[in-house]
């Protein structure tokens, strides 16, 4: 997702603020009927794998920051989805 300037700009600003000064006064406490249709997800385990990849590639995902082996299976799961849905 391609964020607007102005849209990055209040990031930034919103991550330099501290918990204690988030206002969260507008915000409803919740109770036991809020959460009785919740279910607890537990996210699937992923499978260990040796993969070998160009240089180029995993350096270019290294460039754009932590969590690059999370970016490289988020690219190949959104390929297989677009292949299955053709």
């Amino acid at each position: 997702m391609k964020l607007s300037k102005e849209s990055k700009e209040r990031l930034e600003k919103l991550k330099l603020l501290k918990d204690e000064d988030i206002d969260c006064s507008d915000i409803p406490a919740t109770d036991e009927e809020f959460w009785k249709d919740a279910e607890i997800f537990h996210p699937r385990k992923k499978q260990q794998l040796s993969i070998r990849l160009d240089p180029e590639v995993i350096n270019w995902f290294k460039q754009q920051g932590k969590g690059y082996q999370t970016k490289i299976n988020e690219v190949l799961k959104s390929y297989v989805n677009h292949k299955a849905n053709n």
